[in-house]
């Protein structure tokens, strides 16, 4: 790199008839043999049911195994991909072993029952995380985004650990399930401190408004560091929540709280994309924004929605990121490259955009029975219709169809998603109805209301393009999505490496 000396990280091409390096090779089979455990001891689980347990240590329920199969399905695809990406690197067997100890500290901590060990394996994650994202140690902006995610990291586990001890001293357990036993004799400013540590460790982890400068600045990450991350990691805010949902759900203006903040997040994450350059910062500013529909399911009492969201997201991010250099060629920009990234700005579009989405919550509705009845379940209908029909009209927008076409084909894409969402929701439900608190609708509000309208109206406001005559709205929302500076390549010297 321009300005100073770094040992070579890359070598020449690796000779297609050598055999791979045995490290990559032997963990890239070990993850796969992982998975293939994980639907065996998921299918025991639907056919047996009950808990197993080392008590006092670990628990494995029905969270456990469905995050096992997530967690190991991510990562063999990831340590494939990667057996030709990180080809020729120096850092080839830190990388796969960083990735492999990763992806087996995730499954821990799915599993741990005791506080000690949860906030431990909580820690080591994000550790890891900010290893993979620095991992080219000659790289200057790679180990600045390290420090900046590693320092996030720190801070969320800090939280969590205030949050755990709260919760030990007010109860006397030393368990997760122990504190959901004793949820009834939670209340009082212990309890409010541990529950806002507990949120705030949530946001930081997955990234949401104010503390999406980690994620943004993480871009130096190769690409399948970065699928694991907006696949996996930044999941864990919403696993979190679940597994302490009994102390969130304490007081509805908690909860009421976490819609807010959820709210604020799916927000801010869809303008902050708006004013993006590049491929890969449009989808860390998206996974933004779905991290906040997710804190909002959670925030409603419906935390199998909110499982259901994480995974739904992750398998449509991990495939955005593993192609966006295919992205990247397929959309160079020449002249006569149609523009398909800005929302369908006709009354007619508006119109199929408007019924698509009534069509779509009646179907949700009917396949789940979420929406007929007022509480928050109704808000849950609606905020799921947003977010697939979102993903819906973004995947349409960036096809070569015309325009007319585009129009007919966001409800042929919108209507099948909202059915694959409805099913996974049920048989996630299905799998989580051993855990406490897993679905419980709060009442309905003015405050409620409210925030839905406010929600509903930026929404629109975004879509139909309002907020792009606001120069002083650009340039707020350029500073805000601004990653840390010393993570940023500021010479095209520093490109030439090699």
């Amino acid at each position: 790199m321009s300005g100073h000396s770094s040992s070579t990280t890359v070598g020449p091409l690796p000779d297609t008839t050598a055999e791979s390096p045995f490290v990559p090779v032997a963990l890239t089979w070990l993850v796969w043999s992982l998975l293939a455990a994980s639907i065996a001891a998921l299918a025991l689980r639907v056919r047996g049911g009950g808990a197993w347990e080392v008590p006092g240590l670990v628990a494995v329920d029905g969270l456990t195994v469905l995050m096992w199969v997530v967690v190991t399905f991510f990562s063999g695809i990831v340590h494939s991909y990667s057996r030709r990406y990180m080809a020729g690197s120096a850092h080839e067997t830190r990388f796969f072993a960083t990735m492999f100890g990763f992806t087996v500290v995730v499954m821990g901590l799915v599993a741990a029952d005791h506080l000690a060990l949860f906030g431990v394996l909580w820690l080591a994650m994000g550790l890891l995380m900010a290893t993979l994202i620095g991992t080219v140690s000659g790289w200057e902006q790679a180990q600045a985004a390290a420090t900046v995610a590693r320092r996030h990291f720190l801070a969320s586990s800090a939280l969590l650990g205030v949050a755990l001890t709260a919760l030990w001293w007010t109860t006397g357990a030393t368990t997760v399930s122990g504190i959901a036993g004793a949820a009834d004799t939670l209340g009082g400013p212990v309890w409010l401190v541990a529950a806002g540590a507990l949120v705030l460790a949530a946001m930081i982890q997955s990234a949401l408004v104010p503390f999406h400068t980690w994620l943004l600045s993480s871009m130096t990450a190769p690409t399948p560091a970065s699928a694991l991350m907006h696949a996996g990691f930044v999941n864990a805010g919403g696993i979190l929540l679940t597994r302490f949902a009994p102390v969130i759900t304490v007081d509805p203006a908690l909860m009421l709280a976490v819609v807010a903040v959820g709210g604020a997040s799916a927000i801010g994450g869809k303008l902050l994309k708006s004013v993006q350059p590049d491929i890969k910062s449009k989808l860390g500013c998206s996974t933004v924004g779905q991290m906040g529909f997710m804190l909002m399911q959670a925030g409603l009492g419906f935390f199998g929605a909110a499982i259901t969201h994480l995974i739904l997201h992750g398998f449509y991010k991990a495939y955005q990121f593993l192609s966006a250099g295919g992205q990247v060629e397929h959309t160079g920009p020449s002249e006569r490259t149609p523009h398909t990234t800005g929302p369908l700005p006709s009354v007619a579009g508006g119109v199929v955009t408007v019924l698509t989405g009534l069509a779509g919550g009646v179907l949700f509705a009917a396949l789940t029975g979420k929406g007929t009845s007022v509480d928050s379940s109704l808000l849950l209908t609606v905020f799921v219709v947003f977010t697939t029909l979102h993903a819906a009209r973004s995947t349409v927008q960036h096809t070569s169809l015309p325009r007319a076409a585009r129009y007919a084909a966001v409800p042929l894409v919108f209507l099948p998603a909202i059915v694959v969402y409805a099913v996974v929701y049920g048989a996630v439900s299905g799998l989580l109805s051993g855990l406490p608190m897993v679905a419980v609708p709060t009442e309905l509000t003015l405050l409620h209301g409210i925030l839905a309208a406010i929600f509903v109206g930026i929404y629109v406001a975004i879509e139909t393009g309002v907020h792009e005559h606001s120069q002083r709205l650009y340039v707020a929302l350029l500073n805000a999505s601004q990653p840390s500076p010393d993570s940023v390549l500021t010479s095209t010297e520093d490109y030439n490496e090699y």
